[in-house]
């Protein structure tokens, strides 16, 4: 056990373990907890080697190379998921169970508040299994799961330190963990500091070509002069878009023998980043010169260059009690967190906008085990949101949700049955002059059902219904303003309009699957089908306001439907250790039944990873191609497809029975190639990074 959390600071991996740790993984987000191979949800588990060797600064590029999720990125400050086409509201952020309670559903430029770096395991649920944390979450549940209130005794102390280099971003980062305790009492010390210089890319960041076929389809066009008022096209590199970033936590607990534990947590998360220039509406020239080392670097700070710094203080208590009452409450679980968010959006000296939100949320689950499984749980959120300062367009906001859940598990020899239902209540209160409450009562339900054919091949069908209520942004956006007062998103650069006669949302969806098992290789494929009723969107609208695009919060019903592939294979043994070929893709297609192709669509990809392994090195090469997304949506520019080509090598030494050094160098995008993601609203305005040498070493004891 010590060695495996220690180990999860890593960003390399072995092939062969990950094999070993995906089928031993234990499943935390569901409440009865279960292997990975012992339930019929569409579940992802990122852990042990294969999260050492994708681990990153974001959790959307953590979880970017998954089959089903991508990455939409606003600059290397901000990376969040997108699972099977939903990003924003529809796909939610935990962190170990309760919400990451920052505002990154509100805009896409802010950043999700959670540090992968320093995870034990990342699970994503998708399909029927959201429902345990909320209707709202249809499209799917990112849990970022760590040691920070420790839920097993420790005898003595463990701990890592590790520093890495990443040259595309001039990224400097360390992260440091300590675990330990005696008797009944546990303690765990975690942190990270990184620091990053503007990102390197290959080429332009702006996309000059794309924004002249985006004014087409709009119908704009460039009169004489104006080209000279255009924003500076920087070469070689993205300006203002450094930044930095501090993460501490430090927890306790009390076991009571086999019992169950109590537990606490404090946590802090900083960081301060810049927006690429593009990304808003209101920013002039921007020149500067720039070194390709970011060695000495002297940045002539512009007035208009917007940046953000955000600060979240977390409180966490936990309480376990096992044998409560035998046979009818095995395992009673509470969960009790805090949180104080604040980020403000810097316009050079000046403070544009403040947002800030005060969340208090639980979670309180009564499990039952035996020849059933099975678990009733009630949720419940408070939230004040608050946004000030001339650009906040969404007024400030009382929420409150209530959820009551069921779930139970049945087995009958080959059989295996997962039933759920939930139903949530959920009230948004604006302090609006034109708006008033809005309640919602949301009703959702899953069924499932797996067949073991063999001990090699297994098959299981997921039917859902789940339900979600307009967010604060969906409903309020400029609901007070009008004409010349209507407020412009600064991240997007257009004019957002709330609709408070949206209604619920609903999603029918099926999840197939089909799994083979052998002793050392593996491989699953699933097709899903997800039919939306009254899906809520942003619409451009065509129509300008002072030179701004006006953009409308609408419902249309909506159809979304793809099929997702991964294996690993154990090809042949070669001297001290065995080669292993992964392969991998996904496809989605996402339509609405009168607005056209859904935008911002992830391209189909189909990769394959090869490597070879021994007890103490490990070497791979991985090719990912990604196809063209022609269906980029009304009024939105298409995206160049591209094949990305990553190696990496690492080598373990121990000294020690308990102490090891970890070495490990990724070279990354090896040929140099221009990435442009269609998920990301800045797609035309911040490629991703180009070539790049990342390498850390890591001590462990």
């Amino acid at each position: 056990m010590k060695r495996n959390l220690i180990a999860l600071l890593v960003a390399t991996s072995s092939a062969a373990m990950a094999q070993e740790n995906r089928m031993e993984h234990v499943i935390v987000s569901v409440p009865v907890h279960k292997k990975t191979a012992e339930t019929n949800l569409p579940v992802t588990v990122l852990s042990g080697d294969e999260l050492r060797r994708v681990a990153a600064t974001s959790i959307g590029e953590t979880l970017s190379n998954k089959p089903g999720i991508t990455n939409s990125s606003f600059g290397p400050g901000v990376g969040r998921p997108v699972i099977r086409g939903q990003q924003g509201a529809r796909s939610i952020t935990l962190q170990n169970g309760t919400s990451s309670a920052d505002v990154s559903s509100l805009s896409p430029d802010h950043a999700v508040a959670v540090e992968p770096l320093l995870a034990d395991s990342i699970e994503v649920l998708r399909g029927p299994s959201t429902l345990l944390y909320g209707g709202g979450a249809i499209g799917g549940v990112v849990n970022v799961i760590d040691n920070r209130i420790p839920v097993n005794p420790e005898e003595g102390v463990s701990g890592a330190l590790e520093y890495r280099y990443d040259d595309a971003p001039g990224l400097d980062s360390v992260v440091g963990r300590i675990d330990g305790g005696t008797g009944n009492f546990a303690f765990h010390l975690s942190g990270s500091t990184r620091d990053f210089d503007d990102l390197d890319i290959p080429g332009k960041a702006i996309d000059e070509q794309a924004l002249e076929a985006g004014e087409g389809l709009l119908g704009i066009e460039h009169g004489e002069g104006e080209e000279e008022e255009a924003l500076e096209n920087t070469d070689g590199y993205i300006a203002n878009t450094d930044g930095d970033a501090d993460v501490w936590t430090a927890g306790a607990s009390y076991h009571f023998g086999e019992r169950g534990f109590l537990g606490f947590s404090v946590s802090s998360f900083e960081t301060e980043y810049g927006i690429p220039p593009g990304a808003h509406g209101h920013e002039e020239d921007h020149e500067e010169e720039h070194d390709d080392d970011h060695d000495d670097e002297e940045h002539e700070e512009h007035d208009e260059n917007i940046r953000i710094d955000l600060d979240m203080d977390r409180y966490d208590g936990a309480l376990h009690l096992h044998g409560l009452l035998p046979g009818f409450v095995d395992i009673a679980r509470v969960n009790v967190t805090y949180t104080d968010y604040e980020h403000v959006e810097l316009e050079g000296a000046e403070v544009g906008t403040r947002f800030e939100r005060e969340t208090w949320e639980s979670r309180v689950e009564l499990v039952h085990t035996g020849e059933h499984n099975g678990v009733v749980g009630l949720q419940t959120r408070f939230d004040e949101f608050e946004a000030t300062g001339e650009e906040a367009y969404v007024p400030k906001t009382d929420s409150t949700e209530l959820g009551l859940f069921w779930v139970e598990d049945l087995d009958y020899n080959r059989w295996h049955i997962e039933l759920g239902a939930r139903v949530d209540w959920a009230e948004r209160d604006p302090d609006a002059r034109t708006a008033d409450k809005e309640d919602f009562t949301l009703y959702s339900a899953s069924a499932s059902a797996g067949y073991q054919f063999s001990d090699a091949w297994s098959a299981s069908l997921a039917l859902s219904r789940a339900a979600r209520a307009p967010a604060t942004e969906e409903l309020f956006s400029n609901v007070d303003n009008s004409g010349e007062t209507l407020v412009t998103h600064a991240a997007t650069g257009v004019i957002e309009i709330g609709n408070t006669d949206l209604d619920e949302e609903t999603s029918l969806n099926a999840d197939f699957s089909v799994n083979w098992q052998g002793e050392q290789s593996w491989a699953e494929f699933t097709l899903f089908y997800n039919q939306f009723e009254d899906y809520i969107f942003l619409l451009n609208s065509g129509q300008f306001e002072d030179e701004t695009p006006v953009y409308l919060y609408e419902q249309d019903d909506a159809v979304f439907y793809g099929a997702e592939f991964e294996s690993h294979f154990h090809l042949t043994k070669l001297g001290s250790g065995a080669v292993w070929l992964g392969v991998f893709g996904d496809i989605i297609s996402g339509e609405f039944d009168d607005a056209g192709d859904v935008p911002r669509m992830p391209p189909r990809r189909i990769g394959s990873e090869l490597s070879w392994s021994d007890e103490v090195l490990n070497a791979y090469v991985r090719v990912v191609n990604a196809g063209d997304q022609d269906d980029s949506g009304n009024f939105e520019t298409e995206t160049d497809g591209y094949t990305r080509w990553d190696a990496g090598i690492d080598y373990r030494f121990s000294f020690y029975d308990d102490t090891e050094l970890f070495a490990f160098v990724k070279w990354k995008n090896i040929s140099d190639e221009e990435i442009r993601l269609s998920t990301s609203f800045l797609r035309n305005y911040a490629p991703q990074a180009g070539e790049s040498i990342e390498a850390g070493i890591r001590f462990s004891f």
